[in-house]
């Protein structure tokens, strides 16, 4: 099956070899997204809910670029460094999508993520 790569300005370019997504089919892979700005600064200096709002802005940011919305995302996985930052993250992560299109997802406590930031989240959504 053919896949195309998905890039919008908007967001972080990548900081190794991956694409921000790939769309194969009607489905759209996106790469986990980091505090990282467009620009590639890092946003919100230790604080995880400043943090997790600049990670939400990122999936936005590649969904539209494809052409898609948070209401398209059927998964979510969100990796946090500390689980006790989980009702902060959970409740910035809850103000991006609605009840009526709360997409599946996991949270898992890891030991570091990339430039030891709080959270990573990536995602998947269906056109």
């Amino acid at each position: 099956m053919a896949h195309s790569v998905i890039f919008s300005p908007n967001a972080p370019a990548p900081i190794g070899p991956y694409s921000q997504a790939v769309q194969a089919g009607d489905t759209v892979y996106v790469s986990g997204q980091i505090p990282l700005d467009a620009t590639g600064q890092m946003v919100g200096d230790g604080d995880v809910v400043a943090e997790t709002h600049q990670v939400m802005r990122n999936l936005q940011a590649v969904l539209e670029a494809a052409g898609l919305t948070l209401a398209n995302v059927v998964k979510c996985s969100i990796f946090v460094k500390d689980l006790h930052n989980f009702g902060r993250i959970n409740d910035v992560y809850g103000s991006y999508f609605g009840a009526d299109y709360a997409p599946a997802r996991e949270t898992v406590e890891v030991t570091r993520l990339p430039k030891d930031v709080q959270v990573e989240i990536s995602c998947i959504a269906v056109r």
